[in-house]
């Protein structure tokens, strides 16, 4: 059997061989390779337990190399605040804003793409022109029609473009995530907006309670100051102590209309369009099995970490954009046309032409301009290096700071139940004592006040350890790349 010889390269056409060594070059700069994940084997310096202590009767529990789901807000198990996060979702003006961001990057990476492809461009001309004298000839006065075709593909011989295209690349995938995060972050404040509301509306409807149990004591008072029993002095204290946490409502009517204003803005409405949802903070439900994905999973995870890799993932192409640009350019190029002195004989045989061939740029004096180009290149990936750190460091202090939170927050709303309690019981016994004249008003006036400020620092402590769970599953990452 006959083996077929190969054509020699020298029976190519000079710029055929050209081409054919330009096709296998290959892309100059870095290759990107992402950064490994931290070895870390916990979050937190100690070793936490794996459940928090009880407190108001449940206590949560650690669920790790669990992944935490997309929509992380329905664990609360409210419906009012399912279609409050929904709302904002659909029509926050700053997620509009991200994700036309990001249709904007990637119609750069479709225009970037283009430099792979050959360039034509049609021309047509029409000119009257005189022509200078000489000795031979007189001026002429003629016309000049040009019709033309020109081709021109360039060789992406050094990968200029290939690493030009890979920075765009990476800059559509650095887009995707800054919305991820802000579609993370808009979830997170109209949750948090709405456990602030629920739990203020909470303070209101307690102080209230507790106005109307010091207007039962204040007919009570009146009744024992006309029988002589009790002095008058006593009847001024409770009108004084009733004005006074009177006086405490409208602030925190405030509050309600400011976060109301708040949810409003989050959810794309104007403060005359809102309608707060009716949320009770005891219909809130606290989630107890807590998803806690493993430390060398986070940086796949949080948005704000693959968006600042994916800035240095540009900042890596653009030192091969860089670097190739100190190099040859290499192109082909071809046109073809005809031209005559009208349109009638513009398209004529006789006044056909042609031309096609490989060019050559090639760099030689520019002041240094190049090298430094690429330097400042090579230092902006420096810098996205050291935010990567920064960004990674700071998501695993917060995902910390969230899980510390949480055992404290368990521990001071167990003291707060007990307090608020005691509190209670005691203002009934003082108060059932009172009627049968047994201590002094003013010991009934102290347990009114404990009282309220134990109500008022449970249900603080208790939004506190509803937000704490909401600021951990931020710091996790929200689930968003499960949606």
């Amino acid at each position: 059997m006959k083996t077929r010889s190969k054509t020699p390269l020298r029976r190519y056409p000079p710029w055929t061989v050209l081409c054919i060594v330009m096709a296998s070059g290959c892309a100059v700069g870095p290759d990107f390779v992402p950064p490994a994940p931290p070895d870390a084997q916990r979050y937190t310096h100690e070793l936490l337990p794996n459940a928090t202590d009880s407190a108001d009767g449940k206590a949560q529990h650690f669920m790790p190399g669990t992944e935490l789901v997309a929509n992380w807000w329905t664990l609360f198990k409210s419906e009012p605040l399912n279609a409050a996060v929904n709302q904002a979702l659909a029509h926050n003006p700053t997620l509009q804003a991200s994700l036309a961001s990001l249709r904007q990057s990637q119609d750069l990476l479709r225009a970037g793409q283009g430099a792979y492809s050959p360039r034509v461009d049609a021309g047509l001309s029409a000119e009257r022109a005189q022509s200078a004298p000489t000795p031979q000839a007189p001026t002429t006065v003629f016309n000049l029609v040009t019709a033309s075709v020109n081709v021109s593909y360039a060789l992406d011989v050094f990968g200029g473009e290939r690493r030009a295209v890979e920075g765009l690349s990476a800059q559509v995938e650095a887009q995707r995530f800054l919305g991820a995060a802000a579609y993370l972050t808009i979830s997170a404040n109209v949750v948090n907006t709405c456990i602030a509301r629920a739990a203020y509306v909470a303070q209101v409807h307690a102080t209230e309670e507790l106005i109307g149990l010091e207007t039962e004591q204040l007919r009570t008072l009146e009744v024992q100051v006309n029988s002589g029993t009790t002095p008058y002095a006593n009847l001024l204290s409770q009108r004084s102590l009733i004005a006074g946490n009177l006086a405490l409502l409208a602030p925190l009517k405030q509050k309600i209309s400011q976060l109301d204003h708040l949810l409003g803005l989050l959810q794309g409405l104007r403060p005359d369009q809102i309608a707060p949802p009716d949320i009770a903070m005891d219909t809130l439900v606290l989630p107890t099995d807590i998803p806690l994905s493993l430390p060398s999973a986070l940086v796949r995870q949080r948005p704000d970490i693959l968006s600042a890799e994916a800035l240095l993932h540009v900042a890596s192409a653009n030192i091969g954009v860089a670097t190739a640009a100190q190099y040859p350019s290499f192109s082909l190029n071809a046109s073809y046309g005809s031209a005559g002195t009208s349109f009638g004989n513009a398209f004529g045989p006789e006044g056909r032409f042609w031309s096609i061939g490989p060019s050559l740029l090639a760099p030689l004096l520019n002041g240094g301009t190049l090298e430094a180009q690429k330097q400042s290149a090579v230092h902006a990936y420096e810098v996205q290096q050291a935010n990567y750190r920064q960004t990674v460091l700071a998501a695993f202090a917060q995902v910390a700071d969230a899980l510390n939170a949480l055992e404290h927050d368990a521990q001071t709303l167990q003291a707060q139940v007990i307090a608020r309690d005691a509190a209670n019981e005691a203002l009934h016994l003082l108060q059932v004592n009172l009627r049968s004249g047994l201590v002094a008003y003013v010991d009934v006036l102290s347990a009114d006040v404990q009282l309220h400020l134990a109500t008022i620092a449970y249900l603080q402590a208790l939004a506190q350890r509803h937000q704490d769970t909401v600021a951990l599953f931020v710091a996790l990452g929200g689930g968003w790349s499960k949606s």
